[in-house]
């Protein structure tokens, strides 16, 4: 069965069949918008929230975008590139959406990249694949939430400069956003006087964490995680399991203490750091609205998975805004939302590089008990960061992409 489910809401006159003839949209057509994302595999607890995040930020806005009614579509992709390929091909081509959001992972990201383009598809992406927005930038892709780079950036700096620590091991999971995380923290933390002596790849769907925290050293600063789905949680109890918690810090990149998971993890949480664009913390009015909603109709605090629709939902709202409620021509509503400033998301102020990529705050954040339950209380703020950091962006753009071997690790240590 091609979609996991299908949604069609009618400014409270119930569901209506919508005749889908012609391409230029009719005055009463809602806008179809094809909702990718992970139900199963390792990456499900990520995507289910991504779904309850998109059904929120509709339901709060009464199922309507700049007064035009939305019929929401929602394919389950199972995290597989393959499939997400194909679930996009049937909600672009049978399903005559007129925008894309999603994907959840950086592979699967890649994977529709070119039809993406070919297809002059308006597409708001979650997953943070970094050349998606750089080296192989396309004019039909925007990403409001972060590069897999960004925030690994940040908390680098952070961790050179206010931690202090000098030597850590790295280890995330063996795939694109594992390793452009990790690169990007390696780049930074050692362009400010760092050395990362250690590197482990646990594969994304790994039994067990155990082989990998025995090989940790025992003689450094701490560890930087980058974790997508449940494995930061999975990671982190057997850290603690191994007699490593308190003896050596973690500290986490954008997923690895996601709220998805965060309530799982219990004590052992506690303490630890981590980088993101997005905190439940995070005091403006549409974050509270947001919050008090998510924990409302789904009984859990937001994370990275349900701000990113959230916050894509934001920019297709001030796109179709700043064309009167129009959506048919592509082309203008794909440029009405590279260029929309928005000052009031959930995540807090956006706006777009010219690459389609966002700048905007990223925040450091550390695992509280508050409430009886853990939250992330934000203890710094990078305000307009940018995917290049403050790197020069075609000096950036003429190195390789990061990867799993790039930049190179020059201080690793047997």
């Amino acid at each position: 069965m091609a979609l996991s489910r299908r949604l069609l809401v009618q400014s409270g006159l119930g569901a209506a069949t919508v005749a889908l003839t012609g391409t230029v949209a009719r005055a009463d057509e809602p806008i179809r918008i094809g909702f990718l994302t992970v139900k199963t595999g390792p990456l499900a607890a990520g995507g289910i929230q991504m779904e309850q995040g998109m059904n929120l930020f509709l339901k709060l806005r009464g199922n309507k975008l700049a007064g035009r009614d939305v019929q929401l579509i929602v394919a389950d992709t199972a995290g597989s590139p393959a499939t997400t390929r194909t679930k996009a091909q049937e909600l672009v081509e049978r399903d005559k959406v007129h925008v894309l959001i999603g994907p959840l992972a950086a592979f699967e990201a890649l994977a529709i990249a070119d039809y993406v383009n070919t297809q002059k598809m308006p597409t708001l992406g979650v997953a943070a694949a970094d050349d998606t927005t750089q080296r192989s930038a396309s004019p039909w892709y925007a990403r409001a939430t972060a590069s897999a780079g960004q925030c690994a950036h940040a908390i680098a700096h952070y961790a050179a400069t206010e931690l202090k620590y000098k030597r850590m091991t790295i280890i995330g999971d063996d795939f694109a956003y594992g390793h452009e995380q990790n690169a990007a923290f390696l780049r930074v933390f050692e362009d400010n006087g760092g050395k990362v002596v250690q590197k482990l790849w646990p594969p994304l769907n790994a039994p067990d964490y155990g082989t990998y925290v025995s090989q940790i050293k025992n003689n450094v600063d701490a560890v930087f995680m980058s974790f997508a789905g449940s494995n930061g949680f999975r990671f982190t109890k057997a850290f603690f399991e191994y007699g490593l918690g308190g003896k050596i810090p973690l500290i986490g990149g954008m997923t690895a203490m996601d709220e998805a998971i965060l309530q799982q993890t219990g004590e052992d949480a506690v303490g630890i750091v981590s980088a993101n664009w997005y905190s439940a913390a995070y005091d403006n009015p549409a974050n509270k609205e947001f919050v008090a909603g998510m924990q409302r109709d789904y009984k859990i605090d937001p994370g990275y998975y349900a701000a990113g629709p959230a916050v894509a939902g934001a920019v297709l709202e001030a796109g179709m805004k700043a064309l009167g409620g129009r959506f048919d021509d592509r082309e203008a509503l794909m440029k009405a939302m590279r260029t929309a400033v928005i000052t009031d998301s959930v995540r807090g102020p956006v706006k777009f590089d010219d690459r389609g990529n966002a700048i905007g705050n990223i925040y450091i954040r550390k695992v509280e008990k508050k409430g009886g339950k853990n939250v992330n209380t934000v203890i710094k703020t990078y305000p307009d960061v940018s995917q290049f950091w403050t790197y020069a962006e075609a000096e950036f753009l003429a190195k390789p992409v990061y990867s799993r071997d790039y930049p190179p690790a020059k201080n690793l240590e047997n």
